[in-house]
């Protein structure tokens, strides 16, 4: 949960700076993807997190 809060709160800070920034990053999701290995592995889940985790960096920008 810190990791996370201090994460967030740097990457508002530097949105503030490079408002490009969330947009970039959604454009790089389709590389993003789950590193198990085994039944659980579900990259379209760990996609959507990141999605989540991008529309409230633009909320609060």
């Amino acid at each position: 949960m810190a990791v996370e809060h201090i994460l967030f709160n740097s990457l508002r800070f530097i949105v503030r700076q490079h408002p490009e920034l969330p947009d970039e990053l959604e454009r790089s999701l389709d590389h993003l993807w789950d590193h198990a290995d085994d039944g659980t592995r579900d990259d379209e889940a760990l996609r959507e997190i990141a999605r989540k985790f991008l529309k409230s960096l633009r909320a609060e920008s």
